[in-house]
């Protein structure tokens, strides 16, 4: 895979291509964003949807990855420090700021 590119869903084939050098949390994060993009027949990032498929699709991972209770915890423990969040939630932390704006979107506040 190009640097850059954790991951890839390729429709055509039904096939999910990861990067070989992910760490463990990096893995596990890309590969569920990719599940969910393969679970919606998504076209790829060229397409005119792909924008709004990658939007949805960050979305989605973010929520089958972080429980509310298990974010609630870390943001107490961690004084909403995002590093020490991610790692003790087991994602990136592209995934947990996904799931701030989400909860910023919906009007929970956070730090």
């Amino acid at each position: 895979m190009p640097d850059g590119l954790c991951g890839a869903w390729h429709e055509t084939s039904r096939t999910i291509f990861l990067h070989d050098r992910l760490s463990q949390r990096q893995r596990r994060c890309t590969l569920c964003h990719e599940l969910i993009h393969a679970r919606h027949h998504d076209p790829g990032c060229g397409s005119q949807y792909g924008i709004k498929c990658e939007r949805r699709c960050r979305r989605e991972t973010a929520l089958a990855l972080i429980s509310p209770v298990d974010y609630g915890m870390a943001e107490t423990v961690y004084e909403g420090n995002a590093w020490m969040m991610a790692v003790e939630l087991g994602v990136t932390i592209q995934v947990l700021n996904d799931y701030r704006q989400l909860l910023y979107d919906s009007g929970v506040c956070v730090q």
